[in-house]
């Protein structure tokens, strides 16, 4: 293929390809040139030219394909339009004689297409350039177009709408004469051709104006006729041209002058065409004339949904805001239109005409229109509504109720009120809460209006009404039960009225359905009234046979809708709900007999209307509130259901009794009966199934259920790679509200009114149920499927040969109708055996099902050959026996090599791939081979002959050759590797049919699309090799690719979209997103969903892997395309690129997926270029969040917080430009405000300059780079803006946003102010942000997240001054009022949860905000460190007090309250997570603290997310309190006080002690924390388990707790294990410091216990009897500790467990591997060392909490660790800070050596040996094996010196340990480093001060060695710092030995000392050259010499006199030393003459 890629024609390569392989070659050249002519060289083209055209032209002529041709048009055009144009008109001429050519043969027919091609384009690139012959052109055109056959019509119709394309207003003269042949091909036969000509005329509009004209009516009847058996794409192109014309007619382009006949219509007039062909369709006057005298109705489906369509396109093209202005008389047109008579004939007619005209309203109000328009709309639809009930309001008077108005006036009000109330309710739900002040409009009365309608005569009229409050209801949830109680109350005092009993019960139970919508719920009371309603209804319902049925009907209904609720309500009424059901049904099968007996027609009507009922209520019952359903409920409810499935075999004598009155009642009985048994396990019915399978035979084969909706049948029963065969699915089409109209058959769509129970059901739109008829097949089947795979083996062979025999004798229609009913139930049965594992039975069942699903696969009807299939693939699952499934696969192959009929033939070749679906794929490559074989042979076969269908079948074109190719696909797809063998043959044949297939047979393009999808996911990553075969493979599926990208239909464009997407996964770099982007943007907006989906889709793809490239493709597009094709895409994205676009598409788009897909494409671009584009994000979110029409985002306004200054003072609303985008909905401005979110959140991971204020500013000195910290205004801005909206949705994400913001921002300085924070100057901003969620309307999670908002922001430290803080500080306050008033004002909108919800939200607020406060006063208090700051910071305050102490001032005032309100909830909550076996204590009844005993499932999620920081800040309320009982007074507490109220509550019957309660409480704490932290599962559990550790902390601090659990070694030894779990299990490092610190509190606590002990039994026995005192500690007198008893033992794992992570080299299975990774030493952080530390610090105190025997077992494990420890460290084998290790591990070992333990009787031998065994190792610890390694020697001798200091005796004096602790300070002293020099003498100092039986040998050994090294000094004086420290040392280690001697050998030592410091003494002249240690070392040793002399006067005078030499050194040094301290006294000081009069504050510098 690189041979293709040149100027010109490679002819040589291309003559050495075959056929096929040329044909790939040309058309991969025709692709390169298309790209280079653009941008190549002018001159080489001009060069090249003359044989390039003639290379195009011998391609022309050699009959190219359909794709080919299309490509050499456009290269020919572009070449003369890039080189010379001088010849073009040769080539036109010869394309002119091409067309002329009398040839008719086929061959010739592709040659005279792609003339045809390139005439179009031609004209289109040159345009006037080509005027010459243009008429001539036209000419030959529109007469090759009289004999042309189908794709001839169709190329001519596209050629010439190019021609006026290229040609403009040139092209007038030839403009009539187009008109005219097009109007023929507008009605063409081929669908196709009807696109093309609807394209053509569309391009003739743009000038001329007759056609929007003169010509107008003409065009609309030709449009009507084009809309006569249309498909989808016909309808689409019409609507458009059709919607265009009329557009213009009524608002004629400014750009064209006013011509001769032209004239301007009104709507009225355009509006009244309109309704013509509504009306009358596009038959003529005589025709319409006998029509309407036989009453029959003229007009089709098609014709109608067509002209809703136009009717939308119209006024889409006109705009929102023409729409705006012109709603009023477009609303009341089409209520006109609705209410006419020839509209709704029928009932199917009615049903279809109120979906067109809903669908209409709302395609353009639901999408042109912004929030104040649509409000300002949805006030013209209630005068509207209002004006309609007038004409039956005078009926409907209470005083009048008898009178009736006329049927006429009912009926053509009816469908109006319908459409109207059903828009009414779309624009609510919209608008969401934004809908409120709609609400409280007096003037508009829109709830009255719409209640008003519930009396309405009509039953549809009623429903919509409901329906309409039901979306009230979703869009604004506090009005639910608001109109909950309205509409009980009307119905109480209306139940004699027929209309308002059915009206009212139809209103409750939709409004009760609302509430699955709606997260705050209602209260649970309602239930009761509902509940209530119902059975008076029921009870009352026999009081009146006027309103029987009504009653009965609305009694049901309510029952019904109350299941909705979940079983948290209806548990409650279940026992009367069972009783009710009792009475609806006869007590046995005799009552029921008798029943049979009596009664009329009326009185079964009423009777089973209410059985019906009462089984809808029973399958709501099983849906909604499965837990409830028992073996007690099913036990009850099964006598009922076996009387009703009694009963249906009575139902056919009652209707042959009583005629069709009953028929649509008995109908609905046996759907209802169905639908619950279906629901039901079919075990416990299993001896109605006789009964049953009667019924569903006769239902699925008899003759009373003819009716057969397909399409609602089948479908589901397809698989969903099949149902691509059939068209684009409904749910693929943004016109599927109609479109389903034209594929309901004769039944036609479905309606509300069809089953009135539907209406509490969840769904955004309104229900559309089946008719009866249709419903009870579709239940028939279902209930078959659920039933057979129970039946016996006989039973099933029986009924399948009974389908089987139906569908051989019977013919025709009913034959066909039969057949798709059986196959349906046959299938289900399938896939039900095939979920519940089960077989099918043996040959005499298999045979029968084989049988039926061949007869189906043959079959004429479609959908039912691929029902057939997916039926054979389920058989073959469901056997699972090879045999069978390869005789099924070689049957197929006969019949595919025998038959030769179209039917026959699709069905196998669908066979083929469908049956290995549910197998695990294909795994014989022989079957594989047969397969593939047989269907390239079918897909190749043009034989079978297209079959043009009827308007009635929604599908078109269906050969063989497409349904072979989508079995090739599931083929490839099932064989996966299996089938590389295949895929270049599999390739060239896609390859080659792509290439040859017409663009008119759209639906094969398709079916090769997928094909060539499953080739790319079959080669997966493979396609990224670079040998010669994959290139040749990759490059085919790029030219696959193509060739779908260039046809002109949408869904073949989808389909190449997902294969690029495919390749690009697979092979990123071989997709050229240059090329890909652009057509990816071109179809943002595409008519069609499909293509939406798949565009988005793959921009999603991109998006994560090269969104810069993406975003520049996309402009770089729209810069580049013509002006007339910009839309408002294309300028949104000039403004504000793709991202931009997309936020505008997802404003529009309602598909959800399509939606979701949005806006994960929005969110990876963001993630990829967020930082690098920051200012660019956060405007276009800015812009999209003030884009709304009636926006109510306020200007940050720069004022002067004064200090009394009130936050909502400061801002005022201020309307500003809206950028790019207008009329946003609430729901895009909320993703907006989530994406700013995310965006914060990805900054915090990026450069820390993001949060640096000061740092951000310093780097956008020097680079370009945007920082987060700049934009913190508009930060603030747009959180502020969505907190204040209307909408409560987008008010809660600008909470969450402020949230953010705070937590971000809350520590980042401001630069200008030291000392301050940057978020100290939005205060007044937060402020009022958060005002308005404490107000009293406010929803309670509005309020909820405000309240965690308030206490972020009080936590967060921002606000300094107290003044300040109380603003934020009032809201919470008031809130807590709110909680405080609790249960005295009952919660009239929403769930009893919600109250739960909110207080908790309040009280953990106010417990975070009190968490915060003790932490910044205990900080304060902290001594030494932070005195001058705090000074310093309370000076600046002046009289206001600190923050933290302010903090802690403002929270101590409503503490009272706070502590007893958190300790309430913690008992709530602690009640709420008993496993239910210890649950007896949660009220059955009434109240809990903050919850009820209904609500408790909803209350528990909202105590889980509370309790932790509740729980923290009642801990450090006991601890200050410590746990002191004070007269709190009264907390104002409105609720009654529970059992379990912590003894506060005097109205109890015993009155509990202080204790008791303390103890309670601490029980309280300790149970919450240890349930919590054995299984931490909550979703911020991190958060909490910190919490309860702190919660725990703080309780230990105090010693009353402390004394508890150190009294209980159970429980301290619990939560031992429960800290040791938690170290294994977080790696959380504060966590872990925690756990250690606790575990200290805990041991500490058990060392008070048995201190407290043993003082006692001290203090008891006496000191006489000391030896016989017990002694306390655990070991006793064994010295055994039992694992899970013994608190010393599960200390010493914890402790064990935490040093072995950190140190694993401390294990000695472990020890192997004492260095970290790289061989480099292990390195621990400071965190680690602390934790090291802890560990240590604990099991140096355990030896004091055992009894002498436990602690001689305890103490060599205690010992090895320590020494352990040490030992790595000393090694250097640890890298860690040893600033906090070493003197943590030396005070541990000091703990050990010093414990009373060593000392005590029983226990003293043992620690002596075990201890000189320590000193032991220690002293081995120098001699260390690896030479790397470089010992500490000075935090070993320190370590020494502790053993020798702290330990007895005994153990250091044992030789030879003292003889190695002495040599080892005798090398120490020999050592060459200063700094262990001093450090050796600092240690001695020690040692010589120690008892003497220790320091004996030390001095005498010793001594000598230090007088020898000082001696030296003054030969080698010291030259730094270290070496002068270290002499100092020796002296103060001399001078302690001299002290530590006898007083009579002291006078010696000193007369050894005083030489020694007179020698470091330096002359004057040695002196003032001396270094500077050397200058210190004299003056250090005269201060002791002048010290020394007076302490031993004699001793110093006797040696002065003796060494003259001596005492004159001394002697100079003296006099040297006072000269130089006169020198300083007498120094003058500098004058400050020049010193500045003023002091600056502020240094400038």
């Amino acid at each position: 293929m690189e041979q293709a890629h040149s100027l010109l024609l490679n002819e040589d390569a291309c003559g050495c390809l075959g056929e096929h392989q040329r044909a790939e070659f040309v058309f991969e050249w025709l692709r390169f040139l298309k790209k280079l002519l653009p941008t190549a060289n002018r001159v080489d083209v001009k060069r090249n030219q003359k044989r390039l055209v003639e290379q195009l032209m011998a391609i022309l002529t050699g009959s190219p394909g359909p794709s080919t041709r299309c490509l050499l048009a456009h290269c020919l055009a572009v070449l003369y339009h890039v080189g010379d144009s001088f010849t073009s008109s040769l080539t036109v001429d010869r394309c002119n004689d091409i067309i002329r050519s009398k040839d008719d043969s086929p061959s010739f027919l592709p040659t005279r297409l792609a003339a045809v091609a390139c005439l179009g384009a031609m004209y289109e690139q040159l345009g006037r350039l080509l005027i010459s012959s243009f008429k001539e052109t036209v000419a030959n055109l529109l007469k090759a177009l009289k004999g042309a056959e189908s794709q001839g019509r169709y190329e001519i119709m596209l050629c010439v709408e190019k021609i006026l394309k290229g040609l403009g207003v040139s092209a007038v003269p030839c403009h009539r004469d187009i008109y005219k042949a097009t109007r023929t091909c507008l009605t063409d036969r081929s669908m196709a051709v009807r696109c093309a000509a609807a394209k053509c005329l569309m391009e003739l509009q743009r000038e001329a104006v007759f056609l929007w004209s003169t010509e107008l009516e003409n065009v609309a009847s030709l449009c009507f006729r084009a809309f006569e058996g249309s498909n989808y794409d016909v309808r689409i192109a019409v609507s458009r041209l059709l919607g265009h014309l009329l557009a213009s007619a009524l608002e004629p382009k400014q750009a064209i002058a006013p011509r001769s006949g032209s004239r301007r219509s009104c709507l009225e007039e355009v509006m009244e065409l309109v309704s013509t062909g509504f009306l009358r369709g596009s038959a003529g006057f005589l025709r319409a004339g006998g029509d309407m005298l036989k009453g029959t109705s003229s007009v089709s489906r098609d014709v109608r949904v067509g002209i809703t369509q136009a009717c939308v396109v119209f006024i889409s093209a006109l705009g929102g805001a023409w729409l705006e202005a012109h709603f009023s008389s477009l609303f009341s047109l089409l209520m006109e239109l609705v209410s006419h008579t020839r509209a709704t004939q029928s009932p199917v007619d009615a049903v279809c005409c109120r979906r067109c005209v809903t669908f209409i309203l709302r395609a353009s109000v639901g999408t042109l229109l912004g929030e104040k328009a649509q409000i300002a709309a949805a006030k013209e639809i209630c005068q509207a509504i209002s004006k309609q009930k007038k004409a039956v309001d005078a009926a409907l008077c209470e005083g009048n109720i008898e009178t009736r108005v006329s049927n006429t006036n009912v009926m053509a009000s009816q469908h109006a009120l319908v459409c109207a109330l059903l828009e009414l309710g779309s624009v609510l739900q919209d608008l969401g809460s934004s809908a409120t002040p709609l609400l409280h409009d007096a003037s508009t009365g829109m709830l009255d209006t719409v209640i008003s309608v519930l009396l309405h005569p009509s039953v549809s009229a009623r429903l919509a009404a409901a329906w309409c409050l039901r979306c009230v209801a979703i869009a604004i949830p506090a009005q639910v039960a608001v109109l909950l109680d309205r509409c009980s109350e009307r119905l109480n005092a209306l139940k004699s009225c027929p209309e308002a009993v059915a009206g009212y019960s139809a209103a409750i139970a939709a409004l009760v359905g609302a509430v699955q919508h709606c997260p705050l719920g209602i209260p649970h009371a309602k239930g009761k009234v509902v509940m209530n309603l119902a059975e008076d209804l029921l009870r009352s319902a026999a009081q009146n046979s006027r309103i029987s049925i009504q009653r009965t009907q609305g009694g049901w209904l309510l029952l019904s809708a109350l299941m909705t609720l979940g079983p948290t309500v209806v548990e409650h009424h279940l026992p009367k709900m069972l009783l009710l059901w009792k009475c609806a049904f006869p007590q046995s099968v005799k009552e029921l007999d008798s029943e049979l007996r009596r009664g009329d027609s009326f009185t079964w009507q009423v009777t089973l209307e209410g059985r019906s009922g009462t089984l809808c209520a029973m399958k709501n019952l099983v849906v909604h509130c499965r837990d409830l359903l028992s073996d007690d409920v099913i036990c009850r409810v099964l006598p009922l259901l076996s009387c009703a499935v009694a009963l249906l075999t009575q139902l056919p004598s009652l209707l042959k009794s009583y005629g069709n009155q009953l028929k649509n009642v008995v109908t609905v009985f046996r759907l209802r009966v169905y639908e619950i048994l279906a629901l039901l396990p079919p075990k416990s019915y299993e001896e109605s199934f006789g009964t049953l399978l009667k019924q569903l035979l006769n239902d699925l084969t008899g003759p009373e259920n003819m009716s057969c909706a397909e399409l609602s049948l089948l479908p589901p029963l397809c698989h969903k790679q099949d149902l691509a065969l059939l068209g684009p699915a409904l749910q693929d089409m943004d016109q599927q509200y109609i479109e389903e109209q034209l594929h309901g058959g004769v039944i036609g769509g479905g309606t509300l009114e069809y089953d009135i129970f539907t209406i509490f059901e969840k769904a955004q739109v309104i229900p559309a149920p089946l008719p009866p008829s249709a419903a009870l097949t579709a239940a028939a089947v279902q209930l078959f499927g659920v039933i057979f795979p129970h039946l016996a083996v006989h039973q099933r062979a029986q009924v399948l040969e009974q389908f089987c025999e139906c569908v051989r004798v019977l013919k025709g229609a009913r034959q066909q109708t039969v057949h798709i009913h059986v196959t349906a139930a046959f299938c289900c049965s399938l896939k039900c055996l095939s979920l519940s594992h089960e077989t099918l039975g043996p040959e005499e069942v298999q045979k029968p099902g084989r049988t039926l699903l061949l007869g189906a696969l043959e079959s004429s009807n479609p959908l039912l050959r691929c029902v057939a299939a997916e039926g054979l693939a389920r058989l073959a699952q469901v056997l699972n026996e090879p045999n069978f499934t390869v005789s099924l696969s070689l049957m197929s192959f006969d019949k595919l090599k025998t038959a030769r009929d179209a039917n026959t033939r699709t069905g196998h070749s669908l066979a083929l791939g469908a049956l290995y679906r549910y197998l695990g794929g294909i795994s014989s490559p022989q079957h594989l081979s047969a397969c593939v074989g047989v269907l390239f042979t079918l897909s190749q076969d043009n034989t079978s002959p297209e079959v043009q269908v009827g308007h009635r079948n929604p599908f078109g074109v269906r050969d063989s050759s497409m349904w072979s190719l989508q079995s090739l696909s599931m083929v490839v797809d099932l064989a996966g590797p299996l089938y590389r063998g295949h895929i270049e043959a599999s390739l060239t044949l896609v390859l080659r049919l792509l290439l040859l297939t017409p663009h008119t047979q759209v639906e094969v393009q398709q079916s090769l699309g997928r094909c060539l999808n499953a080739l790319i996911t079959s080669l997966g990553p493979d396609l990224q090799g670079e040998g010669a075969s994959v290139c040749a493979v990759r490059t085919s599926c790029l030219v696959g690719c193509a060739v779908m990208q260039d046809s002109p239909d949408c869904l073949v464009q989808a389909q190449a979209i997902t294969c690029l997407q495919q390749l690009h996964m697979f092979s990123p770099r071989h997709v050229n997103l240059a090329s890909l982007v652009p057509s990816l943007c071109v179809n943002l907006c595409s008519l069609y969903l499909s293509l939406r989906r798949a565009v988005v889709a793959c921009l999603r793809q991109l998006a994560q892997r090269e969104t810069v490239e993406v975003s520049e493709h996309a402009v770089a597009l729209v810069k580049e395309l013509p002006r007339r094709d910009n839309t408002h895409l294309d300028v949104t994205i000039k403004e504000v690129g793709l991202e931009g676009a997309l936020f505008s598409l997802l404003d529009r788009e309602t598909d959800p997926r399509l939606r979701q897909d949005i806006k994960d494409t929005l969110v990876h671009m963001m993630s990829s270029a967020a930082e690098s584009e920051l200012a660019h994000w956060l405007k276009l979110c800015k812009d999209v969040l003030s884009a709304s029409s009636d926006s109510t985002a306020t200007a940050l306004v720069e004022t002067t917080q004064e200090e009394d200054t009130d936050d909502s003072s400061a801002f005022h609303a201020k309307r500003e430009h809206s950028g790019p985008f207008n009329n946003l909905r609430w729901s895009t401005r909320v993703f907006a405000v989530e994406c700013v979110c995310h965006i914060i959140v990805q900054c915090e991971s990026g450069d820390p300059a993001h949060f640096d204020m000061m740092l951000a500013q310093e780097q956008r000195l020097h680079e370009t780079t945007d920082f987060l910290v700049l934009h913190l205004s508009d930060l603030v801005r747009m959180a502020f803006m969505a907190a204040t909206d209307h909408s409560e949705q987008l008010r809660l994400a600008g909470l969450q946003m402020l949230l953010v913001i705070i937590c971000k921002f809350a520590s980042v300085p401001e630069p200008e102010f030291p000392g301050h924070v940057i978020l100290e100057q939005y205060q007044a901003n937060v402020g009022a942000a958060l005002r308005p969620a404490f107000s009293t309307d406010a929803p309670p999670d509005i309020t909820a997240k405000a309240c965690q908002v308030c206490s972020a922001w009080i936590a967060s430290g921002v606000v300094s001054d107290l003044r300040d803080l109380k603003r934020v500080h009032q809201l919470l306050a008031s809130s807590l009022v709110k909680v405080q008033a609790g249960r005295d004002v009952p919660n009239l909108f929403y769930n009893e949860s919600t109250f739960t919800m909110e207080t908790l939200a309040v009280l953990k607020a106010w417990a975070e905000v009190y968490i915060v406060a003790v932490q910044i006063t205990r900080q304060k208090e902290n001594p030494a460190g932070n005195q001058e700051q705090q000074q310093d910071e309370c000076e600046d305050l002046g009289p206001v007090e600190t923050a933290g102490a302010g903090l802690l001032g403002l929270v101590q005032g409503d503490l009272a309250t706070l502590s007893r309100l958190w300790l309430a909830a913690l008992q709530d909550h602690a009640l709420l997570t008993l496993p239910p076996t210890y649950a007896s204590p949660l009220p059955t009844t009434g109240w809990g603290s903050f919850y009820t005993a209904e609500t408790v499932e909803q209350a528990r999620q909202h105590y889980c997310f509370a309790w932790a920081p509740i729980l923290h800040a009642t801990a450090l309320w006991l601890n200050s309190t410590e746990f002191i009982m004070v007269d709190e007074g009264p907390a104002n507490l409105s609720r009654p006080v529970t059992p379990t109220s912590m003894g506060q509550s005097t109205t109890l019957v015993s009155i509990k002690s202080p204790e008791d309660v303390s103890t309670d409480r601490l029980h309280l704490i300790l149970g919450i924390s240890v349930e919590f932290l054995c299984s931490p599962h909550s979703q911020n559990q991190m958060e909490n388990i910190s919490s309860c550790l702190y919660a725990l902390q703080a309780l230990f601090d105090v010693p009353w707790p402390r004394s508890k659990v150190g009294n209980d070694q159970a429980l301290s030894v619990e939560l031992l294990c429960v800290l040791h779990r938690l170290i294994v299990t977080r790696e959380s490092p504060e966590i872990q410091l925690a756990v250690m610190e606790l575990v200290r509190q805990v041991v500490c606590a058990a060392q008070e216990h048995v201190k407290e002990k043993r003082h006692s039994a001290e203090v008891d026995d006496g000191a006489a009897e000391k030896e016989t005192v017990p002694e306390f500690g655990e070991g006793r007198d064994t010295g055994g500790l039992v694992p899970g008893k013994s608190l010393v033992f599960g200390a010493l794992e914890l402790c064990l467990c935490m040093l072995i992570r950190k140190l694993p080299q401390l294990s000695p299975q472990l020890a192997g591997s004492p260095t970290g990774p790289g061989g480099l030493p292990w390195s621990l952080t400071d965190i680690d060392c602390r934790l090291v530390t802890s560990a240590l610090g604990i099991l140096s105190e355990l030896p004091s909490i055992c009894s002498p025997e436990g602690s001689v077992s305890v103490l060599p494990t205690v010992l090895y660790l320590l020494l352990g420890v040490l030992k790595e460290l000393v090694r250097g084998s640890v890298a860690a800070n040893r600033g906090i290790l070493v003197p943590g591990v030396l005070q541990a070992l000091r703990n050990v050596l010093s414990s009373p333990m060593s000392r005590a009787e029983k226990s003293r031998a043992a620690w002596v040996e075990l201890l000189r065994s320590a000193l032991s190792t220690l002293l081995e610890c120098w001699d260390t094996d690896k030479m790397e390694f470089v010992v500490d020697e000075v935090t070993l001798l320190t370590a020494l010196t502790i053993f020798l200091l702290s330990a007895s005796a005994e153990v250091t004096t044992v030789e030879p340990l003292q003889s190695l602790c002495i040599s080892k300070f005798q090398a120490s002293l020999e050592s060459k480093d200063s700094m262990v020099l001093s450090r050796s003498y600092q240690l001695l100092a020690s040692v010589f001060q120690g008892p003497t039986a220790v320091t004996g040998m030390f001095i005498q050994t010793l001594g000598r060695q230090i007088v020898r090294h000082l001696q030296q000094v003054e030969k080698s004086r010291p030259q730094t710092a270290a070496e002068l420290q270290a002499v100092q040392d020796g002296v103060k280690a001399m001078e302690a030995l001299m002290l530590a001697a006898e007083e009579t050998n002291r006078p010696q030592l000193v007369a050894v000392l005083l030489p020694i410091l007179v020698s470091f003494l330096l002359d004057e002249n040695a002196l003032v050259s001396a270094p500077a240690a050397s200058r210190s070392l004299h003056e250090s040793a005269l201060r002791d010499l002048m010290r020394l002399g007076p302490q031993y006067s004699a001793v110093f005078k006797t040696l002065m006199a003796s060494a003259p030499h001596m005492k004159a050194r001394l002697e100079a040094a003296i006099k040297g030393n006072q000269e130089s301290m006169t020198a300083k006294a007498q120094s003058p000081q500098v004058s400050s003459k020049h010193t500045p009069s003023i002091q600056l504050k502020t240094s400038f510098m």
